[in-house]
């Protein structure tokens, strides 16, 4: 084996004992479960679905695993790459076609047009994963997205929220899970470097200039102050959010 070869699998490696702690910290995945990746083509949910790929193969709990694309109809956007990886995992992948940029930048021309993006592409996600026959979608949130949105609420909303790393909903009839709870942005940066993941560009005009973006370069700023700010803030969210709840 190379000494790529080597790395790609440590990182995998280190990805694979995260996951594995969420999930069974949290309970996320269960016996027989049939759990849809919510594949945007982006480092992070393909970072996640090689992640559950792996540990399908040794996971105590039996689970099946497929994926859903949403193409939100930005010209340009070619998913052929990431249906040749899917394939190459054994995983099916189910590519929607949408209108959704159309809908956001056109139609409704919203002024804060990432808000009803995210909305209508967790609706599109969560329905075609219904469709699919799945009782769960896995989304790619990763610990610095746990960060950023407890201080985007915080911040924005005069509350300190965060999503939870599972949560049910009725009307989709589905679980969403978040197995990458414990994972730092960084260590899925430095796995995708370290592999072939085909990540498929982001023509979104909205990409790196939203208020997360803003929070991201914020975070850094206030980290060179004090460098246990994130595993500080992390552990407001698990202790006072998520373990306040259970």
């Amino acid at each position: 084996m190379t000494g790529e070869g080597r790395n790609e699998k440590e990182k995998l490696r280190r990805l694979l004992s995260l996951t594995r702690r969420a999930v069974q910290d949290y309970d996320l995945i269960r016996e027989d479960d049939r759990v849809c990746v919510g594949l945007s083509g982006g480092k992070d949910s393909l970072a996640l679905l090689t992640t559950l790929a792996a540990l399908k193969r040794f996971y105590p709990k039996r689970f099946e695993l497929s994926a859903v694309t949403i193409a939100l109809g930005f010209e340009g956007m070619d998913f052929s790459l990431v249906k040749a990886y899917c394939d190459a995992l054994e995983v099916p992948l189910n590519i929607v076609q949408s209108d959704i940029a159309q809908i956001v930048f056109e139609i409704r021309n919203e002024q804060n047009p990432c808000a009803l993006c995210a909305n209508l592409r967790r609706g599109a996600v969560n329905g075609a994963a219904a469709q699919m026959g799945c009782n769960v979608v896995a989304l790619a949130h990763h610990k610095d997205d746990v960060i950023e949105t407890a201080l985007l609420s915080l911040f924005y909303e005069g509350r300190f929220y965060c999503f939870a790393p599972a949560t049910w909903l009725e009307r989709a009839q589905v679980r969403v899970i978040r197995p990458f709870l414990y994972v730092e942005e960084k260590e899925i940066r430095q796995f995708a470097g370290a592999s072939s993941l085909p990540v498929v560009h982001n023509p979104c005009p909205m990409d790196r200039a939203s208020s997360r973006a803003e929070m991201k370069t914020l975070i850094r700023t206030l980290e060179k102050e004090n460098h246990f700010l994130r595993s500080n803030l992390f552990g407001a969210v698990k202790r006072d959010i998520w373990n306040s709840k259970s």
